[in-house]
């Protein structure tokens, strides 16, 4: 058994609701039978559909205390091949304050009251007991996750966890309209700059801008995912003829943020795009 199935069995015990994420902190893309939700929607979302598939397929929706799921066949080979455990927080009656760098974590211990905390690669998870609607970039490096979201297992961390405070809820109504993205201007060698697409006509590439705004928001799950994909289809069609214009890219990184996204995700995105292309 793998540590990581181990890890998840223990946990579903405990009705914390878990799914495997592979490489890159994502879940495990839909499979075909699942794919853009023909199966009949997300299997533990009431009145979404009627999904049988064995398989961990819908992202933060197929989470599960199961055991006899978890240890299945098809979530055995996902265990596999799984980079880390992740968890549902609303699911197991929890939310995340998420603290993505020193400055958030100044902040919170400043105005949060103290409850469980959990250490993170450049931050911390403040945990507290109690459910909420899960809003991306409520301030500078603070997200919250709670229900229809996931968060990686990386312990139990110390302190005594905390019921849901007053000052947390209002994080979300108070969050702020998404300021318009500052993407960073593409400086790699473009053959044939000069903003026209010198390959296909100006129609084309709005028809292309426009079907990747279509596949950002059309995404059911793997939001990360679908993001840095839709940037690497553009960036592969137009990123060295020179057509592409900072408005073009505020429409994507527009479109990616309105789907929860924070403008960090979006520029990094777009930078591990440009990289795997060589721009």
């Amino acid at each position: 058994m793998s540590e990581h199935l181990r890890t998840a069995l223990d946990l579903a015990a405990s009705q914390i609701p878990v799914l495997p994420l592979r490489a890159g902190k994502v879940p495990f893309g839909n499979c075909r039978r699942c794919a853009d939700n023909t199966c009949g929607g997300r299997p533990n979302m009431k009145n979404s559909g009627s999904c049988v598939c064995p398989g961990p397929c819908h992202a933060w929706a197929a989470a599960t205390t199961d055991p006899s799921v978890i240890n299945s066949a098809p979530w055995r080979r996902a265990w596999l091949r799984a980079s880390a455990v992740a968890y549902h927080p609303g699911g197991a009656g929890l939310t995340v304050v998420d603290l993505d760098n020193a400055d958030a974590i100044a902040w919170a211990r400043e105005r949060l009251p103290a409850t469980q905390t959990v250490p993170t690669t450049r931050g911390e998870h403040w945990l507290y007991l109690g459910a909420m609607p899960s809003t991306n970039g409520v301030r500078p490096g603070v997200d919250i996750k709670s229900t229809m979201a996931y968060a990686r297992w990386l312990g139990f961390g110390t302190g005594t966890m905390a019921y849901l405070p007053d000052a947390v809820r209002a994080l979300a109504v108070s969050k702020p309209a998404p300021p318009r993205p500052a993407p960073q201007p593409l400086t790699g060698p473009m053959p044939g700059g000069g903003g026209e697409c010198r390959h296909r006509t100006p129609a084309f590439l709005e028809r292309g801008i426009a079907m990747a705004e279509q596949r950002i928001t059309a995404a059911s799950s793997g939001v990360h995912n679908a993001v840095y994909r839709t940037f690497l289809a553009v960036l592969s069609t137009h990123g060295r003829c020179g057509c592409l214009t900072e408005e073009h890219i505020t429409r994507l990184f527009t479109a990616a943020q309105t789907k929860g996204e924070s403008a960090r995700h979006c520029t990094d995105a777009w930078d591990n795009a440009r990289t795997r292309l060589g721009l």
